[in-house]
């Protein structure tokens, strides 16, 4: 070709630079480096919004979607060969079959502490979005968007077409629910109303707060379940909202309240997610909440060992609702579980993960990953917002420190040759409460490795996390995503008939500090294995194989 000269005239003519057989070629410049093309339309040639899989393996009808799928997976043993004890690795593969029911479904999602920082700021961002609003900030025309949001704005790759690597919407895997058509409702110890909550929470600007209110403002919380002893006393102010009565009573009244807001929605699913406050630990003991038996025998005694947050799950439960928690308390204390279990009812958890953590869970991957040994680990936050102000409490503050440390444990286990047998780097976290900053929270971070011959290597992060802001897309997607997996079932090669995922939801792990796994299973904390996993179940539901990014095709 001839020169960049000739090149534009070409371009702008429409005579190169064509994009693929689905869009006309754009009109764009195109960008000129080192004497080389880079037509800027290059990055839509990349992007598609749909696509479909053409494969025996896969059959979609109206009703669903059946894909036949081969697991590659690895088996250990450890047996004599040749009079010493060897470990032994044989490659298998184990053949399953997905069904996915293709019928997306009108849904209805209650949160406990609807009239919170995160519940009200989703609420918004959801009608945003849905009405296609815009708003003037003091840098542009912001439009509604779902940014940070896994299912709605990240990626991922399908193939290639022509040389370059094609990418598609993460939520054009399977059929998913649309975020506009959620229909939001819940439960608040506090009476305001959402557009009123809006404003007490500060998050969104103004000029959209202003908006948002006609929509909002009708939007009353349903009385929400408080008990003084399970939060800090400086949420007492806000408790004028209150189902009153006994544990029983209250368990009772959350469950008409789920049935009532399913038939007056009109909607064919409810998820049911906890974004309230942080509750310190409750205790698990013997004949109180170590069974299913004993639970249920503890609400009808009214045992103050039971907390808000299980009261709600355990309706959840016996309603066979999926519930998932996001805040770090144990919630889901043995008993609960169990019922989970037997029921086959989705539980999910535990605690949004959204800044912090969600960055150490990719530093401190990257550094064992990379043969890089983290000594100390040091997690400074403040914050304004009422999150904060409740974990001013030591008894609640005690429930996210536990969340927020055991992120790194399984990564540091991965690794004998950096660590001995129960070796581990020293680990603090802080959090203090500072109103000014309100729900803009500020995390500093100290990582301290050891390195290459002794040496030390010291990266210190500062972290401005727009608290709900990051939140509320992970609300989202766990909703959504709890919802598609009651939608697939799956069965392996020998077993007769198909079945649901494992009740305690692990898919749902990528979005969680302390992700809730079933009895027995491992931990997996390290964010880039996390989202593998969920991406690559999805893309079997397909026929699709999995991500490995070996690219042989170019090898």
């Amino acid at each position: 070709m001839g020169s960049n000269e000739e090149l534009r005239s070409q371009w702008e003519s429409g005579e190169v630079g064509s994009v693929d057989h689905e869009e006309k070629a754009s009109k764009q410049k195109p960008v000129l480096h080192h004497h080389r093309l880079f037509p800027l339309c290059q990055a839509k040639k990349m992007f598609i919004e749909r696509f479909k899989v053409e494969s025996p393996n896969v059959k979609y009808s109206e009703e669903e979607i059946h894909s036949v799928y081969s697991y590659e997976t690895t088996e250990l043993v450890h047996e004599p060969r040749d009079g010493v004890y060897q470990w032994i690795v044989k490659p298998k593969t184990l053949q399953y079959e997905f069904k996915t029911d293709a019928r997306v479904p009108t849904l209805g999602v209650m949160l406990v502490g609807w009239g919170g920082n995160n519940g009200s700021t989703l609420t918004a961002a959801v009608i945003a979005n849905r009405q296609g609003i815009s708003w003037a900030t003091k840098d542009k025309i912001q439009q509604a968007n779902y940014f940070g949001s896994l299912t709605q704005a990240s990626s991922i790759r399908v193939g290639s077409y022509n040389g370059e690597e094609i990418y598609a919407p993460f939520k054009s895997l399977l059929p998913m629910v649309n975020p506009d058509d959620v229909v939001f409702g819940g439960w608040d110890i506090s009476d305001l109303n959402l557009a009123d909550s809006m404003a007490r929470a500060k998050v969104l600007e103004i000029d959209l707060q202003k908006q948002l209110r006609p929509y909002m403002e009708h939007m009353v919380p349903l009385p929400g379940i408080y008990d003084p002893d399970f939060i800090a006393a400086n949420q007492g102010a806000r408790a004028n909202n209150v189902i009153k009565g006994s544990k029983k009573q209250q368990l009772e009244q959350v469950i008409r309240d789920i049935r009532e807001f399913k038939e007056k929605k009109e909607v064919d699913k409810v998820v049911v997610l906890w974004t309230a406050n942080t509750e310190r630990y409750s205790n698990v003991v013997v004949g109180l909440n170590d069974t299913m038996d004993n639970l249920l025998a503890a609400v009808d005694r009214d045992e103050a060992e039971i907390s808000p947050s299980t009261l709600y799950a355990l309706a959840c439960v016996l309603e066979n609702v999926p519930f998932i928690n996001g805040s770090p308390q144990n919630t889901f204390v043995p008993g609960l579980i169990e019922m989970a279990i037997k029921r086959n009812s989705l539980i999910g958890g535990d605690d949004f993960k959204s800044g912090q953590t969600k960055m150490k869970s990719v530093l401190v991957d990257f550094m064992v990953g990379a043969g890089i040994k983290p000594t100390s680990i040091v997690s400074y936050n403040h914050l304004g917002n009422n999150d904060g102000m409740n974990l001013s409490a030591p008894q609640t503050f005690r429930s996210k420190e536990i969340s927020k440390s055991n992120v790194v444990d399984d990564m540091v286990a991965s690794n004998g040759i950096l660590y001995e047998p129960g070796e581990h780097p020293d680990h603090v976290v802080v959090i203090k409460y500072v109103p000014y900053v309100g729900d803009s929270k500020r995390a500093m971070d100290e990582y301290t490795s050891e390195i290459f011959m002794g040496g030390k290597n010291t990266i210190v992060l500062h972290n401005t996390c727009e608290d709900s802001l990051l939140a509320a897309p992970i609300i989202l997607d766990l909703v959504l995503l709890a919802e598609l997996s009651t939608r697939i079932q799956l069965k392996a090669e020998g077993e007769g008939k198909f079945h649901s995922f494992h009740p305690v939801a692990t898919i749902l792990s990528y979005l969680t500090k302390a992700p809730l796994v079933p009895p027995g299973t491992p931990v997996v904390n390290a964010l880039s294995k996390q989202r593998a996993m969920l991406e690559n179940i999805l893309r079997a539901c397909v026929g699709l194989a999995p991500e490995n990014n070996m690219i042989l095709e170019y090898k």
